[in-house]
């Protein structure tokens, strides 16, 4: 197993993310690796979690990658929050990411789920993704 390729794939998912148009257009700049302290924007994206696992095979190193991508509004409904879900799908998986270091083999998007949060004024959609890369 190679966990060497974890950053260069959060760096290009955040690279990806951060400089599409479409999702640009709904949360503007408000993607980011770790959410800052103090007040946030009313909706924004964050890189969350992730779970790699040993897929190397006997021509290198590899592992899949799980992980989330969440998107968190304050706005009245569902409809930024899912617009925004839809904008970080097509950002993700209608083009190749292309990493510093390795490749990605494949990008698959999992499940998505939907929910209120707090005192049911905030809404937060949690996007799964897996990676499958190879250290080359």
């Amino acid at each position: 197993m190679t966990y060497a390729l974890s950053a260069p794939l959060q760096a290009a998912v955040f690279a990806r993310l951060s400089g599409d148009a479409g999702l640009a257009a709904i949360v503007g700049d408000a993607v980011f690796d770790a959410v800052p302290p103090g007040s946030v924007p009313s909706l924004y994206v964050a890189i969350g979690e992730e779970i790699a696992r040993d897929r190397s095979d006997r021509d290198g190193g590899g592992a899949r990658h799980d992980f989330t991508i969440t998107v968190v509004s304050d706005r009245p409904g569902f409809a930024a929050a899912k617009d925004a879900a839809a904008a970080i799908s097509d950002a993700l998986l209608l083009s190749p990411l292309s990493l510093g270091r390795g490749r990605v083999v494949g990008l698959w998007f999992l499940r998505a789920q939907a929910r209120r949060t707090g005192s049911d004024t905030q809404r937060r959609i949690d996007l799964r993704f897996r990676a499958r890369t190879e250290d080359n």
